[in-house]
């Protein structure tokens, strides 16, 4: 990062459901050294560091990054949008946004690399490394605590993770708070 910039939070802007970084030099540092957060526009998956494009963070990214001080995000207008602001457009967006959250942000805080994984019809795709680094290994979809789980859901959701080479797990918030994992795996 430029010179004193870890001291100072990288400025977002609130745009619609989304926050964008529109310091260029900034938004690259925060995708490629401080953990692949976002996505650049135009730019799908990014070969060399060298991007000169806007970052657009989704509210899981913005609400995780303004929670450890390293993003501030304003409105439009440049009034200060407060990170209980961005849990509640979250809510507004997200089904269960308080749990998918807490199982983003355990993730986060593990040092893995969490994307979204809609495409493979799960929560997120978690890398270990990054993307353009290597292959994500886990598909992880987050499922409220008292959920049922549905025998062909699951076959799906393994012959899904099967045939792209990653293991799936299903993420859950108990009671407590406390984040835990099932994974699945093929016995044969």
């Amino acid at each position: 990062m430029g010179e004193g910039s870890a001291e100072t939070p990288i400025k977002g802007v609130l745009v619609g459901k989304k926050v964008v970084v529109f310091d260029r030099e900034r938004a690259r540092d925060l995708y490629f050294n401080e953990g692949f957060y976002g996505k650049f526009y135009a730019i799908s998956k990014p070969k060399t560091p060298n991007v000169e494009r806007e970052l657009e963070l989704s509210l899981l990214d913005a609400l995780y990054l303004v929670e450890k001080g390293k993003l501030e995000v304003e409105d439009a207008s440049g009034s200060k949008v407060s990170p209980e602001t961005l849990r509640q457009l979250g809510r507004e967006t997200y089904e269960n946004f308080d749990e998918v959250y807490a199982v983003y942000r355990d993730l986060r805080d593990k040092g893995l690399v969490v994307k979204s994984g809609m495409k493979f019809g799960a929560t997120f795709v978690v890398y270990r490394l990054g993307p353009g680094l290597e292959h994500a290994p886990f598909l992880v979809h987050v499922l409220p605590y008292n959920s049922k789980l549905d025998p062909i859901e699951i076959v799906r959701a393994g012959r899904l993770s099967h045939s792209v080479r990653k293991r799936f797990v299903i993420a859950f918030v108990d009671e407590a708070g406390r984040v835990g994992y099932l994974q699945f795996k093929w016995l044969m």
